[in-house]
């Protein structure tokens, strides 16, 4: 069965077209442990060979790596047969040892140390760095990536690097680029959907990467953000679907929520989504993948994946057949807010 793909066209240039599955590249970085090059390149393959065609990357995954790994998988495929984006806000430099980055999260990844510049001309040293390190003649799309306070550690310092985005012309280096047809589209790779509601109220903003923030587990982001991004014609990427783990592993000691062990309320919560969805004969894990598609403004998902079986397991879950009467049950139980669209 080929994969489902959904149109987006909001500025009127015709516009990309999205896999409904596609292909997060952080775990690619070794995110928390190391894979051989061999594996990397049987992930991506498994993913191509199910008919993925939407990739995101960032040059923060793997401090370059995960942008080098996908430079010989991409080549010499069509370009015009799949959708590539980046993101923009931290320049990853070469550093010695004892100062590089990430250790403990990015595994046997070159020394390097990031610098968060989200002025004008960061924004354009940090594009074409991307451009070498995936050696391609075009990309998509470009987010500006983690002004969001889980990233910088308050409001208030999130608000200030928001404040640096504009002031410092970054947004202007991004609407440049699109403006030139350097680029399709623009957005923000965030994990708050509060961001990137203050993101699309200052700017002309296209596509939004927003991270665990609209699932099965969250769905605040109805209240205003997801209804302005209806009005405005943005799409919505989901990325983390599964909230670091717990919705793909579901309620199990140690399981994962927002990078961190799951307390016992997402535990009790997340168990009794598992029955509902037993009770249809349903995967956990495909009730998440699916759920935010439901939605008008979301053109694709992208789960990460280290491995081939990953790969595969992602490429079920974007498959599957859910019954309507699972949301509808979901909803009865409390387990869903009533205007999440079905």
């Amino acid at each position: 069965m080929a994969l489902k793909t959904r149109h987006w066209d909001r500025l009127g240039n015709g516009g990309l077209t999205f896999t409904e599955l596609g292909f997060g590249t952080a775990p690619l970085g070794n995110l928390y442990k190391a894979i051989s090059e061999e594996e990397a390149r049987a992930t991506l393959d498994a993913a191509w060979d199910g008919g993925v065609r939407y990739y995101d990357t960032a040059p923060l995954y793997g401090l370059g790596l995960a942008e080098t790994r996908l430079n010989p998988f991409l080549r010499g495929k069509p370009r015009s047969d799949y959708v590539l984006s980046s993101k923009v806000g931290r320049l990853v430099q070469h550093c010695t040892p004892e100062h590089r980055a990430g250790v403990g999260k990015w595994f046997d990844v070159p020394l390097r140390r990031e610098q968060f510049d989200y002025s004008y001309d960061g924004v354009m040293r940090s594009f074409e760095h991307s451009f070498s390190r995936l050696g391609v003649d075009q990309i998509d799309i470009l987010y500006v990536h983690d002004l969001c306070i889980f990233s910088h550690g308050s409001k208030e310092a999130s608000d200030t690097r928001i404040e640096e985005f504009f002031g410092a012309r970054g947004y202007d280096a991004m609407i440049s680029l699109r403006d030139q047809g350097l680029i399709r589209a623009i957005g923000g790779g965030v994990n708050e959907w509060e961001v990137c509601q203050t993101l699309a109220e200052r700017g002309d903003f296209d596509l939004f990467l927003l991270a665990g923030r609209y699932t099965l587990l969250e769905q605040a982001a109805l209240d205003s953000f997801l209804p302005l991004c209806e009005a405005r014609g943005i799409g919505i990427v989901t990325g983390g679907p599964y909230n670091s783990g717990i919705l793909a592993t579901g309620a199990k000691p140690g399981a994962y929520y927002n990078y961190e062990v799951a307390p016992k309320e997402v535990l009790d919560r997340v168990c009794a989504i598992e029955d509902v969805c037993r009770d249809h004969g349903v995967r956990l894990v495909d009730a998440a993948f699916q759920f935010p598609l439901l939605h008008p403004a979301h053109v694709a998902v992208i789960p990460g994946g280290q491995h081939a079986r990953e790969t595969a397991d992602n490429l079920q879950a974007a498959q599957a057949e859910i019954p309507a009467s699972l949301w509808v049950d979901l909803k009865a139980r409390g387990l869903m807010r009533e205007d999440a669209p079905t």
